[in-house]
């Protein structure tokens, strides 16, 4: 808790509430998740984009394959949400450091020509990630 500073105004005095780690890990990958499906949804309105679903041309999200790759891709971090609140504190750390830094090296290897709107996700997306990771290792420890 802040110590009240007896110069400010009453009304400018604020308690900074302490946030579990859980909650913390659960939000960040809630933000995570909100930053991939903008950019796949704002990569809709890249030109040629929708003529080219339509047409077929979906490469390797035209397979069976491919939209199974791209489902567990999204379903991990979705998961996570629920799992950074709900998993041991021992499990909880050891995949948000491994599953955080895993998305980080995906994230970047993703960037090479990227249109600049899914370049800021991405970084976002990273910074992100990276956090959780770091978050994750700095796990408060008892005693």
């Amino acid at each position: 808790m802040t110590v009240a500073n007896p110069d400010r105004p009453q009304a400018s005095r604020f308690v900074n509430t302490s946030i579990d780690v859980k909650v913390r890990l659960g939000a960040m990958w809630a933000s995570v998740m909100a930053c991939y499906l903008y950019g796949d949804y704002f990569g809709l309105f890249k030109p040629g984009a929708m003529s080219d679903i339509v047409a077929g041309r979906t490469g390797a999200f035209g397979t069976q394959a491919g939209l199974l790759a791209a489902a567990v891709m999204m379903a991990i971090p979705s998961v996570l949400i629920c799992l950074s609140l709900t998993l041991s504190p021992v499990v909880n750390r050891v995949a948000n450091i491994v599953l955080g830094l895993g998305y980080t090296v995906i994230i970047v290897a993703t960037l090479p020509g990227a249109w600049w709107f899914y370049g800021l996700l991405a970084a976002v997306e990273a910074a992100l990630t990276l956090a959780i990771a770091w978050t994750a290792w700095r796990w408060p420890r008892v005693g």
